[in-house]
């Protein structure tokens, strides 16, 4: 224990440091838990394209999308997206998937459509590289 404290009092910054980090993880996995935006795998997600008719939002830069993209997908840039709600606004009552990358963007994404009134945005968690290690499909059209 004397330690510990010696540790502490020698390393003031870093005690500071693990507080805050701590703190930032617990408050990240809070608010994404009562945010009330789903967080699919790619199966469920698939669930949700085939069962839901749902809409497939891309938010991730034009040359990212033109790599390679989700088959029916609409693109609007997350820089954008705040922008163009009007043309979305039909979708407002549908479920709606949202991808980017990796998740983080889309899930920017989603808060923008909460917050706009839209009733069920869906984060693709691991977005377009969980998408493809799960072996689904990508079109370039």
């Amino acid at each position: 224990m004397s330690q510990i404290i010696e540790f502490t009092s020698n390393h003031p910054y870093l005690i500071v440091a693990l507080f805050i980090t701590v703190f930032l993880i617990v408050k990240s996995e809070l608010d994404s838990r009562f945010s009330g935006i789903a967080q699919l795998n790619p199966a469920d997600a698939v669930r949700l394209l085939n069962q839901d008719d749902a809409l497939v939002l891309d938010v991730r830069e034009t040359s990212e999308y033109d790599s390679g993209h989700i088959k029916d997908a609409v693109h609007i840039p997350l820089s954008s997206l705040k922008d163009k709600l009007d043309e979305l606004s039909k979708y407002k009552n549908k479920p709606v998937l949202v991808y980017c990358r990796s998740g983080h963007r889309s899930y920017q994404a989603c808060k923008t459509l909460k917050k706009a009134g839209f009733e069920n945005p869906n984060n693709l968690a691991g977005g377009v590289m969980n998408w493809s290690s799960s072996n689904l499909p990508l079109t370039r059209k």
